[in-house]
């Protein structure tokens, strides 16, 4: 009998969460199953993945075959790579405490995997709106220093006109000197 590690779509209309199964390739795709060895959410964010990995990989050594996103998720969760020590193992090309070192190194350095993906998105998202803020003041003043100019315009070309006349040079006023009194007795 042919299997295959897939999902299984439970969950209503545009809402999907899937489990994780071991079934028989000609079962329909939500029918009859083997075994459960998981679940998957892919409307969380981060995507929600709880995987039984040691059931996981009995079954790939087993001859299950994942499918494409089955795949992927094992891959993230390291089963593939721990399947692929382990058959170094059975080949001599390594220890069994090697193996189970190399595989601890691997989770530990995976450890934080997804808290540091997310970090990452945080960080470039927040560079990317700091980006577009910058651009966005930029466009913002120079239509302000645009607008300014042309009301600017607008109201030199709105004033009314006020021709200055031309300065009209008066005559030097003249102040009269007093009489001078004279020495001379008037006629009588």
């Amino acid at each position: 009998m042919a299997t295959k590690i897939r999902l299984q779509r439970h969950g209503r209309g545009k809402r999907p969460y899937y489990t994780i199964v071991v079934a028989d390739s000609r079962a329909r795709r939500d029918g009859k199953y083997i075994e459960r060895i998981g679940d998957y959410n892919p409307l969380t964010v981060p995507a929600s993945i709880n995987l039984d990995v040691d059931k996981a990989l009995a079954w790939l050594q087993k001859g299950a075959e994942p499918t494409n996103t089955v795949n992927a998720i094992l891959k993230y969760k390291g089963v593939l790579f721990h399947k692929h020590l382990l058959r170094g193992v059975a080949k001599g090309a390594l220890t069994q405490e090697v193996a189970d070192q190399k595989w601890q190194e691997w989770l530990d350095a995976h450890k934080n995997s997804v808290l540091d993906h997310q970090k990452k998105l945080h960080k470039s998202n927040a560079d990317k709106i700091a980006k577009l803020l910058e651009e966005e003041t930029k466009i913002k003043e120079s239509r302000e220093a645009k607008r300014a100019a042309a009301l600017a315009a607008a109201e030199a070309a709105n004033a009314p006109a006020v021709e200055e006349a031309p300065a009209v040079e008066e005559a030097p006023v003249v102040e009269e000197a007093p009489a001078a009194e004279s020495t001379e007795a008037p006629a009588e």
